[in-house]
């Protein structure tokens, strides 16, 4: 039945497609030839309109900078337009829509050129004009043709003067000037070209004629071959059209065409009836089948059991997951009544007490759990629905019954239950104190065992902890980046990036130091809470703070171990003051006994008996200053002034073990948040140090000299002070180097050994850090090198300009 259709139709398609390819090919490349020609006087206009935007544009931004008056306007206008013969008119209007220039050709009529004084007229000119001034730029307009008159193209280049519009420079095109001198000729030629504005309506140009020739009135003939394309920068306003002349293909061919459709057409019409016959019976049967198997796929692919039993109980139907859930086949259930096969027998009685209820009418609307046995013995958690089953005339057959395996949702809520006890349980046997309360709220949402000892079960307690740690009411947040209101809270996604703050407070009731840590977190409900968790550390601080007083009175040991150790030579300094003091006041005391003096030599005794006597208090007071007990100060320093204190205290020792001390100091360092005396101690110790070095190195008088040198240095991309001190010793022992900052350890008989462990400690008290290396020359220690260094403070100020200074200091 369908050879002989199918044949017809093949043969009609190889026939329609013999022609139809052919016809297609020549289409195509006429229609490709017609649209490379019209893109091609597209850009040939395009060009030419925006080199005559470019000049016009010239002249407005001229006329904004005041740079053209009315004259040179009407100057330049004229060139213009005598140069690009498609201009007819460049106007000058100001913001007041007032004509202040214009100039157009000769040929215009008298009623169609602009007067300078004339006010712009209501109409399309008018609201271009209010568009160039809205947007600021260039705007094209196509000017409405008045009767038996050609066609305009308007441009209004905007005026702004300080950022202030002025007015427009408004150039007029004729749209015929346009088609004659931007249209090659080798196009018009070959095409019917034309100028269409938005509506189609043509503007200038030629066009084929309306008629149509006969083979155009056959079905499979194509319209004429046309392309048209918006003229840039123009936009839809102005549009290029371009229409191929072409001949007519003929009536031969068609005729042979038309006599192959009409045969092929005939025999397929005899076909057809027998055809649509069988096409509709096979519907038919094919729609019974897919509807079968949709059904039949829709009940197997449930994941839910479904099961069908009749009024007096009996199975009559179970799907493929109910079989699937208990084991058992459909054959195994079909028509069996109770006690059924999935039924545990601890459980029959009351799975049967439960299915007479169901028969009843009985039935739960939230269903009932039970237990269902597999067949192999295995038990597993379901719970059953049950519903009256109705047919198709609404009469009640049976009752359907729907089963859902429980099992993993009652393992997950089991381990649920134990996770959360388990949880519970450490929060109750934590030592810190943990209470979360939602924020503008009294109420307290978790409160745990030490908290509860502490503060009982209201919410004063969690509260009081807020208010002493400083924390906010409520979190700061940015509301301008987020779409969720004040009203909200806080957004769920900005927990997460929410530090935990934490500060340390005093709680006078409970005599404790606590450390109170404060989070914001989403609780289980979705509001927005507060969790407080306070350790009691007040163990912790009178640890601290027993350790700082041992510091510190380990810091004024040293000093006075220090002072004591340069006893002698402070008691040789002084002498020297004292022995001088004594001999003026002898000296003064005969010459004015036997009247040998004068007032004037008197007096410059007596001076010079003022001078060693402020010398001597100036030796003691640094000492009282240096061993003073103080409380720790940090305040911003200068580095000079703490230089020049400590080598004051340590030139007594240099000078009496005949050391040379050289200092260097670098200009302008920015002052330090330091202990002054804390660092004058550290130098004074190393300065000691190596003048002792050098004394028991017994090194010769050319060689007995320590320098210290302080300069601004980067360690780890930060900047830092460095203080180094570098003797001419006999360096330090490797044995001695490993247990150099050793408390207790010395390599002097009577040393106590805490000096340079207390040095580091100090430096490291201020972020810094101490090392120690030997100086050698070949394989011979030639000296030590003791530097340590300080972090400047952010934002220390420079100290004054302090030139690089260098001293000498000969013991």
């Amino acid at each position: 039945m369908l050879a002989p259709l199918a044949a017809v139709v093949l043969f009609l398609a190889a026939i329609v497609s013999a022609f139809g390819y052919l016809r297609l090919e020549e289409l195509e490349r006429e229609q490709e030839a017609v649209r490379r020609d019209v893109e091609y006087t597209q850009q040939r206009l395009r060009l030419r309109l925006l080199e005559r935007q470019e000049q016009i544009m010239r002249i407005a931004r001229d006329i904004s900078n005041r740079e053209v008056d009315a004259e040179d306007f009407q100057t330049r206008a004229e060139a213009l337009i005598n140069q690009y013969p498609e201009l007819e008119t460049i106007s000058w209007i100001d913001d007041k829509k007032r004509f202040k220039s214009s100039y157009g050709t000769a040929s215009l009529a008298a009623g169609q050129r602009r007067l300078t004084g004339d006010i712009l007229k209501p109409g399309e000119t008018e609201s271009t004009f209010t568009l160039a001034k809205d947007l600021q730029q260039p705007v094209y307009a196509q000017r409405l043709a008045e009767k038996d008159k050609d066609s305009h193209l308007q441009l209004h280049v905007p005026l702004v003067d300080r950022a202030k519009f002025a007015g427009v420079v408004m150039a007029e095109y004729s749209i015929d000037g346009l088609y004659r001198y931007g249209v090659p000729a080798e196009i018009s030629a070959r095409y019917a070209v034309s100028f269409l504005d938005a509506k189609g309506e043509r503007l200038a140009g030629t066009s084929i004629g309306a008629r149509r020739p006969l083979s155009d009135l056959q079905p499979w003939s194509s319209p004429i071959n046309e392309y048209e394309v918006p003229v840039s920068p123009v936009g839809n306003g102005l549009v290029i059209r371009a229409q191929a002349y072409r001949t007519s293909l003929g009536v031969v061919g068609s005729g042979l065409f038309w006599l192959v459709i009409a045969l092929s057409a005939m025999t397929a019409w005899m076909l057809i009836g027998n055809w649509r016959h069988t096409r509709r019976r096979v519907e038919a049967q094919q729609a019974l089948i897919s509807e079968t198997n949709f059904r039949r796929a829709m009940e197997n692919s449930m994941l839910t059991g479904m099961r069908a039993m009749d009024l007096q109980g009996r199975i009559t139907y179970v799907n493929a997951a109910f079989c699937q859930m208990t084991g058992w086949s459909e054959s195994d259930l079909v028509g069996r009544t109770a006690p059924f096969p999935y039924w545990p027998e601890a459980d029959r009685e009351t799975l049967a007490s439960i299915l007479n209820e169901e028969l009843a009418g009985h039935s739960t609307p939230g269903g009932i759990q039970v237990r269902v046995k597999r067949k192999d013995s295995s038990l597993f958690d379901a719970r059953l629905y049950v519903s009256p089953l109705i047919d198709s005339r609404g009469a009640q057959t049976g009752w359907m019954t729907s089963m859902t395996d429980i099992t993993e949702p009652n393992r997950i809520r089991e381990q649920l239950s134990a996770s959360y006890e388990r949880f519970t349980t450490v929060l109750e046997a934590l030592d810190a104190s943990i209470s979360v309360a939602p924020l503008g709220s009294d109420e307290l949402l978790f409160a745990n065992k030490l908290y509860r000892l502490w503060f009982g079960v209201q919410t004063q307690g969690h509260l009081q902890l807020v208010a002493q740690a400083g924390v906010p009411a409520r979190p700061t947040i940015d509301e301008s980046r987020d779409s969720v209101d004040s009203f909200a809270g806080l957004p769920t996604a900005s927990l997460h990036e929410t530090e935990t703050e934490s500060a340390e407070i005093y709680l006078p009731d409970h005599e404790k130091w606590l450390e109170v840590r404060t989070r914001y977190l989403s609780w289980v409900d979705g509001r927005l809470a507060q969790m407080v968790i306070a350790t009691d550390i007040t163990s912790r601080r009178l640890a601290e703070a027993q350790s700082a007083a041992q510091a510190e009175r380990a810091q004024n040991a040293s000093r006075l171990i220090t002072m004591g150790e340069m006893a002698s030579s402070v008691a040789h300094e002084l002498n020297q003051p004292l022995t001088a003091i004594n001999n003026y006041c002898n000296g003064m005391v005969s010459r004015i006994k036997s009247r040998q003096i004068t007032d004037a030599d008197l007096l410059g005794a007596l001076e010079k008996t003022a001078r060693q006597a402020q010398r001597a208090g100036q030796i003691i007071q640094r000492i009282r200053s240096f061993v003073k007990r103080s409380e720790p100060n940090r305040a911003l320093s200068e580095v000079a002034a703490m230089v020049d204190e400590a080598v004051e205290l340590a030139e007594i020792e240099l000078r009496r073990r005949n050391v040379r001390l050289m200092h260097q100091v670098a200009m302008r360092l920015p002052a330090l948040l330091v202990d002054p005396i804390l660092i004058e101690q550290v130098l004074v110790n190393l300065l000691k140090n190596a003048a002792e070095s050098i004394d028991s190195a017994q090194r010769p008088t050319a060689r007995r000299s320590v320098e210290l040198r302080v300069a601004p240095k980067i360690v780890e991309g930060k900047p830092v002070i460095e203080f180094s001190v570098v003797d001419s010793g006999k360096g330090i022992a490797p044995e001695v180097m490993e247990r150099l900052y050793e408390a207790f350890y010395s390599t002097k008989a009577d040393g106590m050994g805490i000096g340079l462990s207390l040095c580091r400690s100090i430096v490291e008290s201020h972020q810094g850090r101490m090392k120690a290396e030997n100086i050698y020359n070949g394989a011979d220690v030639t000296g030590c090198h003791f530097s340590f260094w300080i972090p400047v403070a952010e934002s220390s100020p420079v100290a004054g300009t302090v030139p690089d200074t260098q001293h000498t200091i000969l013991g």
